[in-house]
């Protein structure tokens, strides 16, 4: 692993918080070996790329890039979400900036070269195949905590399972899971701060609350089908839904 040179007196403040973070990076090499081990047992012909460290401005948004033969990860981004760089940022933004969130970038930036997005544009749609991608690091990532995956924090998750019916109900008294409006991905799908349901306690909720259901009925799915995962891939995500026998918890 290699760390890029900079120049900019900022950039090499962030050099040195970065190397002074990174010392010893032993225990990724290791993470990324496992992972690396397990994306090939379930797909014979990934070839491991080869990992280079770097600095980006900590650009968040592109934490991890995987190109085929390379997977380039940021650093800087990975520097502890109490870190006075990242004083200003989002709260939902710090907290996944930590060096435990590494081997899950990693993951979910090879998880996302393995999906195409499906035709279908319709909600329940969506939130399948940003399930699809939750099970996938599910099979990549064995041993990591489910918060770390979708990267919320504890109190986040929580209330995530807490409201897993009421949740599924207001989907289908809005009749919103066959809807193709665009606006359900702001408000369900994308990373936010809370999941945006117009009701009075929404800033309690995590964002993302779409993927993290998405997540549960295929997994239901799984249990309840005897598919392989790269046929799971290839299947249409409204017939999974029809299959999945999913039921909320209550």
């Amino acid at each position: 692993m290699v760390i890029a040179k900079i120049n900019s007196k900022d950039e090499q403040n962030l050099l040195k918080e970065t190397q002074k973070k990174y010392t010893n990076i032993l225990d990724l090499e290791t993470q990324f070996t496992s992972l690396f081990k397990h994306v090939k047992y379930f797909n014979p012909k990934f070839n491991s790329p080869t990992i280079i460290t770097l600095i980006s401005n900590i650009d968040y948004n592109s934490r991890v890039i995987f190109a085929d033969s390379l997977l380039l990860v940021s650093l800087d981004v990975y520097l502890g979400k109490e870190h006075p760089f990242y004083a200003d940022y989002p709260k939902y933004i710090k907290e996944n900036n930590t060096k435990e969130n590494i081997i899950v970038d990693a993951a979910k930036a090879i998880v996302s070269k393995q999906l195409i997005l499906a035709s279908n544009r319709s909600f329940i749609s969506k939130m399948i195949h940003e399930g699809k991608k939750m099970y996938l690091l599910d099979m990549y990532l064995p041993r990591t905590p489910n918060k770390l995956k979708i990267g919320y924090s504890e109190e986040k998750l929580q209330w995530a399972i807490a409201n897993e019916e009421d949740i599924w109900k207001y989907f289908i008294e809005r009749k919103l899971l066959f809807s193709t409006d665009t606006k359900l991905n702001n408000r369900f799908l994308d990373n936010a701060p809370f999941s945006k349901f117009y009701l009075e306690d929404d800033a309690q909720s995590p964002g993302r609350i779409g993927v993290w259901l998405g997540w549960q009925i295929v997994k239901s799915f799984m249990q309840n089908n005897d598919v392989s995962l790269q046929k799971l891939l290839t299947i249409d995500s409204e017939f999974l839904f029809e299959k999945s026998k999913y039921k909320p918890k209550k």
